[in-house]
């Protein structure tokens, strides 16, 4: 097992503050390992068939114990949340830790069942600061899931993420509710690949694939609820300029996008055209992990005059900024310098894959991905 000491700490913290407490990710992230370092007094797995029989009867199942209580997978049992808040309102020294791969029905449950009695905490693959600089290379070949990364070759790893793929589409998907074919999802995944890192419009990639806008927004939600898109909206501010409107779409592990275009080994990468894109999506990834951002969090920004910023965040009221360059030594751009100017950044880092850390500008500094921290650190 890789240690992973942040999300361990940031977890904590949540569980001593609030009665429940969701851990949200996709499947095989590490969410019941991390649960189980918690030490939990009760462990529930919803898909385990033993706890799902003992579960049918929740408030049987519940109403007597007490401590630190785990229930995995609560997605598959969206009624018991109902049971939860009753709970959590006669207190009795009980708190929860809820694991869920998917997560439309734990939002929901924040947002009403549970809401004001409830923290998230997100935990997506490996950062780099878990696995050390050594490793950061085949961080970013395999992807973060744990599974994939600890496999002895690139082989290996790929074939793991394959089964993986057709597990989550075939299984976990038709679980959560929606009814469409395998196939025709994971046709729509890989055209997405193809549009990692890009902007996109829902009517030109409905067209594409032959469907309508909605089908593809419903698509994008799905495979958005799995944690295995990300929809980076754009930062909108009354700047005087006309803006790019659209969201960017990531695949969230770079190890999957890398499987779904059949990339298996560094070589393979560095000469694919992908390879810049899939940089900046796998260094996006690790510093929204290492700041602990919530999706609607984090934004881009861009004008139709072709000014851009790859990540956009606030604060302590401040904006912050940063770009992500597959580059030996990044240097300024015209872009930086818009962006310094509009969104009136109070810093701007360049974050890229080599070793020495260096200024631009009083307000742009060049940032080894392997020194993340450092941002968290100064915010």
């Amino acid at each position: 097992m890789i240690p992973r000491p942040r999300d361990e700490s940031d977890l904590r913290a949540l569980l001593r503050r609030f009665p429940a407490t969701a851990l949200l990710g996709p499947r095989q992230c590490g969410k019941t390992t991390l649960a189980r370092a918690m030490r939990p007094d009760h462990f529930f797995d919803l898909e385990n068939p033993r706890d799902a029989r003992r579960l049918e009867q929740p408030q049987l199942a519940l109403e007597d114990l007490r401590g630190l209580i785990v229930i995995d997978e609560v997605q598959r049992r969206p009624e018991i949340f109902e049971l939860l808040r009753h709970m959590i309102d006669r207190g009795r020294g009980r708190r929860f830790l809820l694991l869920g791969s998917s997560s439309a029905p734990l939002a929901r449950a924040g947002a009403e069942t549970l809401a004001g009695r409830i923290a998230f905490h997100h935990l997506g693959g490996l950062r780099p600061s878990d696995v050390g600089e050594s490793r950061t290379a085949a961080l970013w070949l395999r992807g973060g899931f744990p599974r994939s990364f600890t496999r002895r070759g690139d082989a290996d790893s790929l074939l793991w993420r394959e089964n993986f793929t057709a597990t989550f589409l075939e299984r976990d998907i038709p679980q959560w509710g929606p009814r469409i074919p395998a196939p025709t999802l994971r046709r729509f995944w890989t055209m997405l690949c193809h549009a990692h890192g890009q902007v996109v419009n829902l009517s030109e990639l409905g067209r594409s694939f032959g469907v309508s806008d909605m089908t593809v927004r419903a698509y994008l939600d799905v495979l958005s609820a799995g944690f295995m898109v990300r929809q980076l909206q754009p930062w909108h501010a009354n700047l005087g300029k006309r803006l790019v409107r659209r969201p960017k779409i990531y695949i969230r592990d770079s190890g999957l996008l890398h499987a779904l275009l059949s990339i298996g080994a560094r070589d393979e990468l560095l000469s694919h055209p992908i390879a810049g894109a899939s940089w900046e999506g796998f260094a996006l990834e690790s510093l929204a992990a290492e700041l602990a951002l919530r999706p609607e969090r984090c934004h881009f920004w861009a004008t139709h005059n072709g000014a851009e910023l790859d990540f956009f965040w606030q604060s302590g009221g401040r904006n912050w900024g940063a770009e992500f360059k597959l580059a030996d030594a990044p240097a300024m751009t015209p872009s930086m310098r818009a962006a310094l100017g509009d969104l009136r950044l109070e810093h701007l880092w360049v974050i890229y894959p080599g070793r020495e850390r260096y200024r631009l500008d009083r307000r742009v500094t060049v940032l080894p991905l392997s020194r993340l921290r450092e941002i968290s650190a100064s915010l």
